[in-house]
């Protein structure tokens, strides 16, 4: 019963956060902090890292024609957003031996809008 509690309260937490998240500015963090390494349309190529458009859903390390590490390969289970919420805060934390060199964005704030224009990706 507890457990159920406090994975309600979590649930309803996340919510939160992602019913405030504004594509918009997702769209400006994406700018600032993505785009140089990930394209963001469905005919933007494999660059240093891969398309981000459709990620959401998307099996992590599946991206046809993008050479990912061992690592991401085996991680075998669908990008959501409460697992893109802990890979972009600290990846390689997240992910041992994965080769994007990105450091992770702290701001929980700056996550959420990332997450929500990632999401409208589609």
């Amino acid at each position: 019963m507890a457990r159920l509690l406090i994975a309600s309260i979590a649930v309803l937490a996340f919510a939160g956060t992602a019913e405030a998240a504004n594509v918009n500015a997702g769209k400006a963090v994406f700018q600032s902090q993505c785009s140089i390494c990930h394209g963001n349309t469905a005919s933007s190529p494999p660059g240093v890292g891969p398309r981000l458009f459709g990620v959401m859903g998307r099996m992590a390390g599946s991206l046809p024609g993008f050479a990912y590490s061992s690592a991401m390969k085996k991680v075998g289970k669908p990008w959501t957003a409460d697992r893109l919420d802990t890979y972009i805060e600290a990846p390689q934390k997240t992910i041992p031996g994965i080769i994007m060199p990105y450091p992770g964005l702290k701001d929980a704030g700056q996550r959420g809008d990332l997450i929500a224009y990632l999401a409208s990706l589609k």
